[in-house]
């Protein structure tokens, strides 16, 4: 999570969506940075509106500007499998060697999730608060140029990021009829992506009652 104190702007780290590529490239003209621990870094919006909001309103005003990236539910998913192939997970719960992706996906769309698909949901990470906390501009992974602009406006300079953390490219297939099964069982992370528009515009999922 990064801080900017004068343009009043939070850039939460939702995994999987370069967040390690920005934080390096705006290290030097942030005002906080969250690294350590995990829990933290990549706290989502509840965390976030009961841990940090509270004192950084108190010091910098009510009237944050809140952004974050989406990533397509898919590719974020195959970015996870890719990581979990890594071998420093060998022999761990969490690994996905020996792991086909058709498979991991299956996994993931059960309701008790096996420890190597238990990557959590972006949409449950980016889910507004009740007392209206929520995430203001939303920008999809693959449109790095609208993101881009935007912080280049918000922080007034040029910005330039490298790509970093990238897990190996592999090829990720998927059946229909698992691919089917993950639009039913996380609807409202494709409904959430779909809705995302230019300028960090979105259509945020209604409250649960």
């Amino acid at each position: 999570m990064l801080v900017f104190a004068k343009p009043k702007l939070v850039f939460l780290s939702v995994p999987k969506t370069g967040t390690t590529a920005w934080q390096a490239a705006l290290e030097p003209l942030a005002t906080m940075i969250v690294r350590d621990p995990p829990e933290l870094k990549h706290a989502p919006v509840f965390r976030y509106n009961r841990f940090f909001r509270p004192m950084l309103e108190r010091f910098l005003g009510e009237d944050l500007s809140v952004i974050a990236v989406m990533r397509e539910p898919i590719d974020w998913l195959g970015s996870w499998y890719r990581y979990r192939q890594r071998p420093f997970l060998d022999g761990q719960r969490t690994s996905t060697a020996g792991i086909s992706f058709d498979d991991f996906v299956a996994a993931y769309c059960k309701g008790d999730r096996p420890a190597f698909a238990n990557v959590g949901s972006q949409a449950k990470f980016l889910e507004p608060q009740r007392n209206g906390t929520a995430v203001t501009h939303l920008f999809r992974y693959e449109d790095q140029a609208g993101l881009t602009v935007f912080l280049e406006d918000r922080l007034g300079t040029s910005l330039a990021t490298e790509r970093m953390n990238a897990s190996p490219a592999m090829p990720l297939d998927l059946s229909e009829n698992v691919a089917a099964r993950l639009r039913r069982k996380c609807a409202g992370e494709f409904a959430l992506y779909e809705g995302i528009g230019a300028g960090g515009a979105f259509t945020p999922l209604p409250l649960d009652d």
